[in-house]
């Protein structure tokens, strides 16, 4: 039981954990999550840490389907900023209290502004780590933003 499934389940939001044999010469967590599971790569969502600067902790998680990209720039817009960079892997461990590639942004040590990508709210539910490698949570996009107090914004590059 992770963190996140734990804030899901305390939330008392419907939800579904799916597990999948984490291969460790993967080279997207995020793809391979969708290949395994037979998920529309559109549905699954990748959790990415922002930062001010390369030696700053990170301010924000954004969260973008797989497939795609985070524009750098719609986000830092969003959240009011001039400029963001991907935050360093070490600090957005210690951040979030998970492993890269198990990142969820649910049940994070220090709670951050969440952005999730607007291609999310045309979904009935859509995939996010549930905190560890080779394991998702499938719940509604609204459900997650109201559990991660994020907000919707275009921040993807597809």
């Amino acid at each position: 039981m992770t963190p996140a499934i734990k804030q899901a389940e305390k939330a008392g939001v419907p939800f579904e954990v799916l597990e999948y044999q984490h291969d460790s010469r993967a080279g997207s967590y995020g793809l391979e999550a969708a290949d395994k599971l037979g998920l529309a790569p559109g549905s699954v969502f990748k959790t990415l840490l922002v930062a001010v600067d390369e030696k700053s902790m990170p301010i924000a998680v954004a969260l973008v389907p797989v497939a795609c990209q985070l524009n750098l720039k719609l986000a830092a817009k969003a959240l009011g900023q001039k400029k963001l960079v991907m935050a360093n892997p070490a600090a957005a461990e210690r951040s979030s209290g998970y492993l890269v590639g198990g990142i969820s942004p649910l049940g994070q040590k220090k709670a951050l502004p969440t952005l999730i990508d607007n291609s999310a709210e045309a979904q009935s539910r859509i995939h996010v780590s549930a905190g560890k490698r080779g394991l998702e949570i499938a719940l509604a996009p609204a459900a997650l933003a109201k559990l991660c107090r994020g907000s919707f914004a275009a921040i993807a590059s597809c």
